[in-house]
């Protein structure tokens, strides 16, 4: 039998929220329309968004899905590492009731070859293994680059492969970005699969500018908006298929669904959360929430 899921946010839609209004306050905003579970993301974890998050547990009886780390911490990218901060992670987790770690990209220097590639698994399985003796699992969450064919395997299927002891967090709309069938993928890795995120994909209008460029001989101009029509869009407003991806989410045994949009074309975060939330309502799934 399907399992049932939650449905949640991802917060790196709200990571200008985060700075301006707080965690609590944020998440009191999350908790308004309906959403009751939150997998943290771009958010720093220091002592105050932590005691925040926390808050937020005991107050609005949010649920934190999940917490993000690197493996090791980019330049310029201040952010937790498993490398640098292994024991303060561990403590966050436990003190949030957290138990799923997501990995949210293939770290820069392992895309420069397949060889890196292999390299980056086998130290993340390193990490699952340790992490795993304190209660907690490790999951790594794709985008479309993971799709590439190296002699007719999947770049995504070699991280599987060389990294048992972690999971996935499958990204519906990078799987479709990247070529392939959602519902096909999540069936793939059942069993391995913890967290899916729900964001639509949409072809959007070209815009009237750039019928404008197009008049004044800017045909490159013109080619780059083209190729832009391909758009991030709220749950159930773009084109995939989600009353087939959310059931064969739970039949692959994910504990949480999370909505998330990379660009908002413009609506505020809270719109475009609220859209997504009416939207998978009227498909029937108010009882995920």
């Amino acid at each position: 039998m399907a399992n049932t899921a939650t449905i949640g946010v991802q917060a790196m839609m709200l990571k200008d929220s985060f700075s301006e209004l707080g965690a609590f306050e944020t998440l009191r905003k999350v908790s308004a329309i309906g959403y009751n579970a939150v997998e943290i993301s771009q958010i720093p974890m220091t002592p105050d968004n932590v005691a925040e998050l926390n808050r937020s547990r005991a107050e609005l009886g949010m649920d934190i899905a999940a917490l993000s780390v690197a493996m090791e911490t980019p330049k310029g990218m201040p952010a937790d590492s498993l490398k640098d901060h292994f024991d303060k992670v561990v403590d966050d987790a436990k003190r949030l009731d957290t138990r799923l770690l997501r990995i949210g990209m293939l770290p820069f220097a392992a895309m420069k070859s397949i060889g890196a590639v292999v390299d980056f698994a086998k130290q993340a399985n390193e990490y699952a293994e340790r992490l795993q003796e304190h209660g907690i699992s490790l999951y790594y969450h794709n985008h479309h680059i993971e799709f590439a064919k190296f002699d007719g395997k999947y770049m995504l299927d070699i991280i599987a492969d060389n990294s048992p002891a972690m999971g996935m967090e499958i990204d519906v709309h990078w799987v479709q970005r990247g070529g392939l069938d959602p519902v096909r993928t999540l069936e793939k890795y059942a069993g391995r699969t913890a967290m899916v995120h729900l964001k639509d994909y949409r072809i959007g209008q070209l815009p009237e500018s750039a019928f404008g460029l197009l008049e004044s001989g800017d045909v490159a101009g013109f080619m780059a908006e083209f190729k832009d029509v391909v758009q991030f869009a709220e749950v159930g407003e773009g084109n995939l298929d989600f009353p087939a991806i959310i059931p064969a989410a739970q039949s692959a045994g994910a504990q949480y669904l999370l909505v998330e949009q990379d660009q908002l074309y413009g609506r505020t975060v809270w719109d475009a959360l609220q859209t997504s939330y009416d939207n998978l309502v009227a498909m029937g799934h108010s009882d995920l929430f």
